[in-house]
């Protein structure tokens, strides 16, 4: 039993937003579809850390969480800034029973145990000069949540966020400070597409980076453990 990662799906099965108008993005349902089957047993764990679907209500979801339902594995969602569908937590989860979505759960203001790791983690937000301090601060509060959660359990804690806490340059302090407050030392995160790439931070303060973006990753999961 593994955990794979990858992010910024981007599913527009049920809207009109396709992003194969994007460089490098062609067939990438095909290219996921034939890779995630590849490599993804069924007894497997795949975290999604945001941007999952274009869909602007949770109903415009419907056939994008259908393709998910229907990969092997079982899946953990977190927001992304382009989840515009996300609700509640309870009212996902009855979204979820409601269409028969048996092995897709979420991360939100709270940890999931999944192949003897704790899953923790959350969107993340801005962090320049236009960040909304009141959202900032609360995304801050649910990692601190969250990680408190997941260090409880006594497991092995995976961190994931959507937004990178430093990227070209810039720290997202109030996340960061999360981070080292609870000692993590490598986090996952997605939200960079295309040349981006070129500004991602690998490693500041000795906490490792990793980008799992699906365009930098060839559309892959990626093995985590």
């Amino acid at each position: 039993m593994s955990i794979y990662a990858i992010s910024d799906l981007h599913l527009s099965l049920g809207t009109d937003k396709p992003m194969d108008v994007f460089y490098g993005w062609n067939n990438y349902i095909e290219r996921l579809r034939a890779n995630w089957v590849r490599i993804v047993k069924p007894e497997d764990t795949v975290v999604l850390p945001g941007d999952f679907s274009w869909g602007l209500k949770i109903e415009e979801t419907v056939k994008d969480f259908e393709f998910l339902e229907s990969l092997p594995g079982k899946k953990i969602l977190l927001k992304g800034n382009h989840d515009l569908w996300w609700n509640t937590a309870k009212k996902i989860k009855e979204f979820f029973e409601k269409n028969n979505f048996k092995t897709i759960d979420i991360v939100f203001n709270n940890c999931i145990v999944a192949e003897n790791h704790a899953i923790a983690g959350t969107r993340g937000w801005f962090f320049d000069d236009t960040a909304s301090k009141k959202v900032l601060l609360r995304e801050a509060g649910r990692l601190d949540s969250s990680l408190t959660q997941a260090q409880k359990t006594q497991l092995p804690v995976l961190v994931f966020l959507h937004y990178p806490p430093v990227y070209n340059g810039s720290v997202c302090n109030e996340i960061f400070d999360v981070l080292k407050k609870h000692n993590v030392k490598k986090v996952y995160y997605g939200h960079i597409h295309g040349l981006g790439f070129n500004n991602a931070v690998k490693e500041y303060d000795g906490i490792e980076l990793k980008l799992i973006s699906c365009d930098q990753i060839d559309f892959t999961p990626y093995f985590i453990v």
